[in-house]
C-alpha cells in the first residue's frame, strides 16, 4: 500500500499540472461520472495530503477525496501539442487541461465531499509527520496510555497518521526497539527520536519517490554487496528481509503476523523496550 509519502508527492505534482486552473474531469469507466461531473469545469484551488488521503478542493465543487488503497495509482502525463490520448484500461477518473492530463485506476476510494466531510475525515486521522501543522504530542499521548504493542500503534491512522508497513519496520529498527514493546512501556524521549527519524525519512520519500534507510555505512557500495532486488525499491534494514542477515549484527532477520500485516525486526538489534517493566 502507498505511504504517506506517495500522498504527499501527488499532492505536489496535481498542484504543479491542474492548480490555480480550470479542470476537466470525466469518468472513462463510467463508475464516477456523478463524481466528475460535479467537478469538472471548475477551478483547482488547491491540494493537500493527510497521511494516505489525498484531498483536492474545487471551485464550488466540494473536495476530491482520494485513498489509492492497495493498488491504486494516479498517473500524470503531459499532454503534447495540447491532444490528450484516449483512455487505456480502467479509468475511474481523468483530470486534464491543454497541458496536462492525470489517470486515476485502482483506487479504494474515490468520491466527492463537503468542507464538514473533509473536517471530519481529518479530524480522526492522527499527525502526519509530513505537515507543518502536525503534533507528536497527539500521538504520544494514545500510544504512553495504550498497552498494545508498538509495532502496531504505528499503524494505526488514528494514532499516527501516513505510517506503514516500511516506515513502521525500518524506524523500530533504527530506534533500536522491538516491535512488541507496549506503548505504555514507551519512553517520550524515544518517540520523539522515532517522531524526528520518519520526517526525516519521509521528508526524502516525497522528494525521491523513494524509502531508502540504511545508513551510509550500511549502502551496497560500502558493504560491496548487491543491491536490493525487490519490486518496492529502496534499501532497507528489515522490511520484506526475513531470512537474511542483519546488516548491522548478521543475525537472520525475522518476521510474524502483527494484526493482520507482516512485521520484520532484527531479534538481536531490537532487544530494548520489551522486557521493561511498565
Amino acid at each position: 500500500m502507498p505511504e504517506g509519502h506517495t500522498l504527499h508527492r501527488l499532492a505536489n505534482d496535481v498542484w504543479d499540472a491542474f492548480g490555480g486552473r480550470k479542470v476537466r474531469a470525466s469518468s472513462p469507466q463510467g463508475r464516477f461520472a456523478e463524481g466528475a461531473g460535479l467537478l469538472d469545469g471548475h477551478l483547482l484551488r488547491q491540494t493537500e495530503a493527510h497521511g494516505k488521503h489525498f484531498l483536492a478542493e474545487l471551485e464550488g465543487g466540494g473536495w476530491l477525496h482520494i485513498h489509492l488503497g492497495l493498488i491504486g495509482k494516479m498517473d500524470i502525463h503531459a499532454a503534447e501539442a495540447g491532444l490528450v490520448p484516449e483512455p487505456v484500461g480502467q479509468v475511474r477518473l481523468r483530470l486534464q487541461n491543454r497541458t496536462a492530463y492525470a489517470d486515476l485506476r485502482g483506487a479504494t476510494v474515490c468520491e466527492v465531499i463537503t468542507d464538514e466531510e473533509r473536517d471530519k475525515l481529518i479530524g480522526r486521522l492522527g499527525p502526519d509527520p509530513l505537515r507543518d501543522d502536525a503534533d507528536p504530542e497527539l500521538a504520544w499521548k494514545r500510544i504512553h496510555r495504550s498497552r498494545l504493542p508498538i509495532g502496531q500503534l504505528l499503524m494505526n491512522q488514528d494514532v499516527l497518521s501516513g505510517v506503514g508497513n516500511v516506515y513502521r519496520a525500518e524506524v523500530l529498527f533504527r530506534a533500536k526497539l522491538n516491535p512488541m514493546t507496549p506503548g505504555n512501556v514507551l519512553k517520550k524521549r524515544e518517540w520523539q527520536g522515532m517522531w524526528d527519524d520518519l520526517l526525516e525519512l519521509m521528508k526524502y520519500g516525497v522528494e525521491t519517490g523513494r524509502i531508502d534507510t540504511v545508513a551510509d555505512d550500511h549502502t551496497p557500495e560500502a558493504m560491496g554487496r548487491d543491491p536490493r532486488q525487490d519490486d518496492h525499491g529502496g534499501e532497507v534494514y528489515v522490511y520484506r528481509r526475513q531470512g537474511q542477515r542483519c546488516h548491522v549484527c548478521q543475525s537472520v532477520i525475522r518476521t510474524k503476523l502483527l494484526a493482520g500485516r507482516n512485521l520484520f525486526w532484527c531479534p538481536k538489534c531490537q532487544r530494548t523496550g520489551l522486557t521493561r517493566k511498565s
